[in-house]
Formats: C-alpha cells, sequence, structure tokens
C-alpha cells in the first residue's frame, strides 16, 4: 500500500479490524461442538432398579422364580438403556425396551396380586411398594414415549 496516504491506511485497518467481544465467528463444519445432555430415562431406570432389586432379595423363597423374573427384567431394562445411549439406530431398541417395560409392570402387579397367593399367605408386595414401584414404571414409560416419538 504504497502511496496511500496514513490517513486512509488507518481507516483501512479499522475495517479489517473487530474487538473481540464484538466478533462473532461463524461456525465452522469441522468445529461441531456437540452439546450431550445427560440421558434422564436411564437415571430413571438406575432409581427404579436401586428401589425394587433390594425388594426382590426379601421374596419368600416359593416367590423366589417371580423375584428372578423381576430382577432379569429390570437388569434388561437397564441394559437397553444403555444400548439407546450409544446407538445411532435407536428405533428397535426402543421398542425391546418398551416391551420389556410392559413385562416387568405384569411381572410388579402379579408380584402385588393377592388372588395368586391366596388367602393364607401375603403377597411378596405390600401396597406401598407396588404404588413406589408402578410410579417408577409410569414415569419410565412417560420418558420413554416421549422418546420414541421423538425419533
Amino acid at each position: 500500500m504504497r502511496g496511500v496516504p496514513l490517513a486512509h491506511r488507518a481507516d483501512f485497518l479499522e475495517v479489517l479490524t473487530v474487538p473481540n467481544a464484538e466478533a462473532e465467528v461463524p461456525p465452522q463444519q469441522g468445529d461441531k461442538k456437540k452439546r450431550t445432555e445427560p440421558f434422564h430415562l436411564a437415571e430413571k431406570i438406575e432409581e427404579m432398579v436401586d428401589y425394587g432389586y433390594p425388594i426382590t432379595q426379601s421374596f419368600p423363597r416359593k416367590d423366589r422364580e417371580l423375584a428372578d423374573e423381576l430382577r432379569r427384567s429390570m437388569l434388561a431394562i437397564l441394559r437397553y438403556s444403555v444400548e439407546i445411549d450409544r446407538r445411532y439406530f435407536k428405533k428397535t431398541t426402543t421398542q425391546n425396551l418398551d416391551v420389556e417395560l410392559a413385562v416387568l409392570r405384569k411381572f410388579v402387579r402379579l408380584a402385588a396380586s393377592k388372588k395368586l397367593h391366596g388367602g393364607k399367605y401375603p403377597p411378596p408386595l405390600t401396597i406401598h411398594q407396588y404404588e413406589t414401584w408402578a410410579k417408577f414404571n409410569d414415569e419410565i414409560g412417560r420418558l420413554l414415549g416421549g422418546y420414541i416419538a421423538s425419533l
């Protein structure tokens, strides 16, 4: 820029430089910073497993098979939640989790049924335990339904 007066050079430099506070750089293609949110469904499932697993440990011996099925179902749901969090194609895994949640609901209902255990023995789940576990299952079902709708 020889031959250009100093006043014009200063104006030219002002146009080229922008103060850092106001500089807004458009995002570059390779500079995508993905904000990962915590997977709330997995957190709720962990809370449900933390609640239900110790209860199944205290089932009477005659209901041990039902307790084993409840534990298997809870662990399968936990496994599916980890798969959903890690997979790219999530539709079939969410459907599997939905089916397993329905199975768990049936088993919990069965464990609280007085008809199954007869009048002589009380059911392994008390009314309070059943209500609390059902609330966990309903909340997980709502989160899962919203998640499936977003896919």
